[in-house]
């Protein structure tokens, strides 16, 4: 598909209708607007956060883990981290 766009007030752009609907682009998507030397090229940005979400959970499911654990281990491991990267830091 081929279709004329123009830059209006405030730089906003209208997509046409047609690809709106086949794409299921609805208000407040976000896209991403890469320039290749003078070609754009729109892409959808796609949230990770709840495919990511989703993926932890499966694990933890898998491994038996129950949420209180997770956030235990995760608490251990987020001040072993700041042991191991502030406290040298500290001591010199």
């Amino acid at each position: 598909m081929e279709a004329t766009l123009q830059i209006r007030k405030r730089g906003v752009l209208t997509l046409p209708s047609e690809l709106r609907e086949r794409y299921a682009i609805q208000e407040g998507d976000a896209f991403r607007l890469v320039d290749m030397d003078g070609i754009f090229v729109l892409t959808p940005m796609v949230p990770m956060a709840p495919e990511l979400a989703q993926e932890i959970e499966r694990a933890r499911l898998e491994a038996g883990v129950s949420l209180e654990e997770l956030l235990k281990g995760l608490r251990e491991q987020r001040q072993r981290f700041y042991q191991e990267k502030y406290a040298a830091d500290q001591t010199t």
